[in-house]
């Protein structure tokens, strides 16, 4: 009966042995760290570098590859440009070559009136010559405003680029060389000589000789 009555006075005193014991201590736990590895940590940073400088070289690459694209572009810009101008410049010679060859055929016409105009007793009714100086005047104003003009020739200074000396004539009220008739007129198409004017050129008188002053005398 006792050994009942002391199990009942204390019931909660009953340990359980299948509860681990914990134990403090002052100190805390501290997991234990791994050591690196010096080797592989050589490795690791040669990687590193080696991925960086590949990078780098991909990079430097990349950039001479877009620097020689824009040169390019550049060249094939400027070869565009060229050719357009070169297709431009040729239509234009192309063009005015067509006009030129209109107006020398033209050329003509123009002489007719000239000589029409000049003839003495020649349009002798004063309106009949004025429309004929109209018409004149209309062809030559659209003549003109392709480009073409008339080389001055009449007391000027003879120049073989522009004048055709058809005949010297020997005297001393010209200076010698100076154009002193225009046989036929010339013509400058866009600056360029179409025709040029055919001219008489004055040249100095050769000097007497003794042997004929004696005699005239």
């Amino acid at each position: 009966m006792t050994s009942h009555k002391n199990k009942d006075k204390h019931p909660h005193k009953e340990t359980d042995s299948s509860s681990p014991e914990v134990v403090y201590s002052g100190e805390p736990a501290v997991a234990p760290t791994e050591e690196m590895d010096p080797a592989a940590v050589g490795v690791s940073r040669e990687t590193e570098e080696r991925s960086a400088a590949s990078l780098s070289e991909q990079l430097r690459e990349l950039l001479n590859e877009k620097q020689e694209l824009t040169n390019t572009l550049i060249r094939r810009q400027a070869d565009f440009e060229n050719y357009r101008k070169r297709v431009e410049r040729e239509r234009e010679q192309e063009r005015r070559r067509a006009v030129e060859t209109l107006v020398e055929r033209l050329l003509p016409v123009l002489d007719a009136f000239d000589r029409a105009l000049a003839a003495p007793g020649a349009l002798g009714q004063a309106e009949y010559r004025k429309g004929f100086e109209l018409i004149q005047r209309q062809l030559w104003d659209a003549l003109s405003k392709q480009g073409l003009a008339r080389i001055e020739s009449t007391g000027k200074e003879f120049n073989p680029h522009f004048h055709h000396a058809i005949e010297r004539v020997e005297t001393s009220e010209y200076a010698s060389g100076m154009v002193i008739e225009e046989l036929q007129p010339g013509y400058l198409f866009h600056e360029r000589v179409l025709r040029p004017a055919m001219v008489r050129v004055a040249t100095a008188p050769e000097p007497k000789s003794a042997h004929a002053s004696t005699r005239e005398n």
